[in-house]
């Protein structure tokens, strides 16, 4: 399994970027979860969307809620990240990550939780400027 992030740029607040996340070795056949998460200089990583495919609702941290949409692309395998009207506090570097299996109902804490998931791409770099 391989994950591989691309689509970072440095942009002005209010700007919008659009991250691309491919997946390697996930058939459509597969339950899975996906997520974005981010990584800022001296904070946690945290989690910022996510989705099942046990579920058809996407889990979003609510700072990013109506500014962020994620969106996967069962053909080509790919997973979406579109952020708008980003701000300076959104700089981090943006890594996707998967894991197997099939979850439904374990609440938004946990899709958010980096701790569910098992593979990580290595992250590309969002920076938002004033």
């Amino acid at each position: 399994v391989q994950l591989v992030e691309s689509g970072g740029a440095s942009v002005g607040a209010g700007g919008s970027l659009r991250l691309s996340c491919e997946l390697h070795g996930f058939s459509s056949d597969d339950n899975f979860i996906i997520g974005w998460f981010r990584q800022a200089p001296g904070k946690e990583r945290e989690g910022v969307a996510s989705f099942s495919t046990g579920e058809s609702r996407k889990y979003y941290l609510d700072s990013v809620k109506g500014r962020f949409t994620m969106s996967i692309n069962d053909v080509e395998n790919t997973v979406f990240l579109e952020m708008n009207n980003l701000k300076p506090e959104d700089t981090a570097v943006y890594s996707c990550a998967a894991n197997y299996g099939l979850r439904i109902g374990i609440g938004k804490r946990l899709m958010l939780d980096p701790g569910q998931y098992r593979y990580w791409g290595h992250g590309t770099q969002v920076t938002v400027s004033r």
